[in-house]
């Protein structure tokens, strides 16, 4: 399974967001800039994650995005689905019933093995997501960070909330 590009940059983009202050909020612009990031691509993550309902944009002085909920009721499942969508990564086309052993459709009484197995690891993929807080993410993340890059956020992050 291949995930785009932009489940990650949603993730550090909603961990950030985790650690403004009630009320605050940073532009795609600035989010792009934190995170070197393209502002365009940027904010098509964003657009998606507004859909699902995880970020929400405001507007006016000191207007951009915040977490539409809080960083505990956000799950990286939900992440990830904003971005990638619900449906199933891997999809049966059914190849064993084709070629010149094929038969009728009504002899197949269920999906292959190989489609019931990967549907379950999926699955199982997707619990584990749930799971996940983002809560959970931002403060892991936070304190594997070297100090020195923590004291340049904390910087960064008074500036652009000024």
């Amino acid at each position: 399974m291949k995930l785009s590009e932009g489940v990650e940059w949603a993730i550090h983009v909603c961990s950030l967001l985790a650690a403004l202050p009630p009320g605050k909020a940073l532009s795609a612009r600035r989010l792009a800039e934190y995170f070197a990031l393209s502002v365009s691509y940027l904010a098509k993550v964003l657009q998606q994650l507004s859909a699902a309902g995880l970020v929400a944009s405001r507007r006016g002085p000191g207007g951009g995005y915040g977490l539409a909920r809080s960083p505990d009721e956000i799950t990286l499942r939900e992440i990830v689905e904003a971005i990638e969508g619900t449906s199933p990564c891997f999809r049966c086309t059914e190849i064993r019933r084709r070629g010149p052993t094929a038969v009728a459709d009504d002899l197949f009484a269920r999906p292959c093995v190989i489609a019931r197995t990967m549907w379950r690891a999926e699955e199982a993929w997707r619990a584990e997501l749930a799971k996940v807080p983002l809560r959970e993410i931002q403060m892991k993340g936070l304190a594997e960070m070297p100090a020195p890059q923590v004291e340049k956020a904390a910087q960064w992050l008074r500036a652009a909330l000024r």
